[in-house]
């Protein structure tokens, strides 16, 4: 053994004088025809790369009528016939290939010292036997496309250990049936309400159970809420307060050189996620330093890297950590800043205009290079007292999903917009409250004789029409 390279190589070779059977006639054989070198990948050992080369003979076969004139010889458990690699490698990288993706498993193995290629560890994992199952007593079909819209396959799995069984190459019911018939004993088939699985579970398994999987039924009873919301648009439409009366125009903007002395500086950054993402950050990074906690817990607790965590730390406010950012960077509209300051002050606010204009004396820049630029000296309805956006009502959609929704799911303006609604139609409350109760009984399986009789309130029949247990 020596280290060349930075790996560990190592030499051995077969002993003389062993018998070996013929791989083709199982004859034994000790007669040598010569000596040839293999070149073999195994695993790292502290953290370098193992090659073996390996001396292996290559035997006569003295069986006249075996086609095989010669074999070489195998050593069992650390070669195999046209193989580089170990076989404890080939499970390592097989093993990878499964968890991970081709190009993360080769750039992981280069790292541990081991050079392999994304379409090598493709047809390791390819190659891997599939996993043994037995018939499963709950059978779960659907569908996946290999062309949406055109070409469709069924995909069988086991319900109840989550393990996929077999892939169909088409849509048929004679495909699902004769899969049925070849293996018998499935006692329940969950499906959804596709004719095709219908009539193809029946013929092939006719004793079994069918039973819609909990996704349809879930999207089904959705698709009832959500017709029962529609027939009470008047009420989505009263939890919007109405608009209130436009105030009266303000006089004339003064010249270009008093409104750009009035407009405050902007912020350093616009209002949005990222901001709202910063000062939560902030906050919750201040507050846990106040408490004597070290930079290293607190990066620990909440999840963050110890040099940002010092960098939250050491800002007096978040918007200390934007200073510099954003600010005092080059644009190619410099040169036509005037020109744009005049325009604003004008009253010209129309982005497309003023990008035509632009254009128009030879400026090559997109719409949403103009729009930050102009952003800071732009009038804003927020700061200048102009009209504010309408407010929309929620739509059906909308306020189905807040009903269908856990109530610890919901923000505070939906959760206050649906208790408005809920508390001016009864028949809304009543289907809210089956929501819950069918919800539980999903997720916790339990009895509905165990619920409270106040938690169920009825609920018009004609309101679960089209839910089909």
């Amino acid at each position: 053994m020596e280290v060349r390279d930075g790996r560990l190589v190592i030499e051995a070779s077969t002993p003389e004088g062993v018998y070996l059977l013929c791989p083709g006639c199982r004859t034994p054989s000790g007669r040598v025809h010569s000596r040839y070198g293999e070149r073999l990948a195994d695993v790292p050992c502290g953290g370098r790369g193992v090659v073996i080369e390996l001396s292996v003979r290559r035997l006569f076969c003295d069986n006249g009528n075996c086609p095989r004139a010669t074999f070489a010889e195998q050593i069992e458990g650390l070669t195999c016939r046209y193989g580089r690699r170990t076989p404890v490698l080939q499970r390592t990288l097989s093993a990878l290939g499964v968890v991970l993706a081709a190009r993360a498993v080769a750039r992981l193995a280069l790292l541990l010292g081991i050079v392999v290629s994304r379409m090598t560890v493709l047809r390791l994992v390819i190659a891997m036997p599939d996993p043994v199952w037995t018939v499963p007593r709950v059978l779960g079909i659907d569908e996946f496309a290999t062309r949406k819209g055109r070409r469709y396959g069924t995909f069988l799995v086991d319900c109840e250990t989550h393990q996929p069984l077999d892939l169909l190459p088409d849509r048929d019911a004679d495909s699902v049936t004769a899969w049925l018939r070849e293996h018998p004993g499935v006692e329940i088939v969950c499906r959804d309400r596709a004719q095709v699985f219908a009539e193809g579970a029946r013929a092939g398994a006719p004793n079994a159970q069918h039973c819609a999987d909990k996704w349809h039924v879930w999207h089904n009873l959705a698709e009832a809420v959500e017709r029962l919301v529609a027939g009470h648009r008047t009420l989505l439409r009263d939890l919007v307060e109405p608009a209130p009366e436009p105030e009266p125009p303000k006089p004339e903007p003064a010249p270009a050189q008093t409104v750009m002395a009035a407009v405050e500086p902007p912020e350093p950054y616009p209002q949005g996620k990222f901001l709202e993402r910063l000062r939560a950050t902030h906050a919750a990074v201040r507050a846990q330093v106040e408490q004597g906690l070290s930079l290293r817990a607190i990066a620990r607790h909440l999840g963050l890297g110890r040099n940002t965590v010092r960098k939250y730390a050491r800002a007096a406010s978040p918007e200390a950590m934007l200073h510099g950012q954003w600010q005092n960077r080059t644009s190619k509209l410099d040169r036509f800043k005037p020109y744009l300051e005049q325009r604003v002050a004008e009253g010209c606010t129309n982005l497309s205009q003023l990008h035509r204009e632009l254009q128009e004396r030879g400026v090559r820049c997109s719409y949403s290079t103009l729009r930050d630029y102009v952003r800071p000296v732009r009038p804003d309805r927020r700061t200048t007292g102009g009209p504010p956006p309408i407010a929309r009502p929620p739509s059906p959609r909308q306020a189905t999903g807040c009903i269908m929704r856990h109530p610890d799911h919901l923000r505070e303006d939906d959760q206050q917009q649906l208790k408005t609604l809920l508390a001016r139609s009864l028949e809304l409350t009543a289907a809210a409250g089956h929501v819950r109760t069918f919800a539980t009984i999903m997720t916790n399986r339990t009895r509905p004789s165990t619920i409270p009789a106040d938690h169920r309130p009825q609920l018009p029949r004609q309101a679960l029409h089209g839910i089909r247990a």
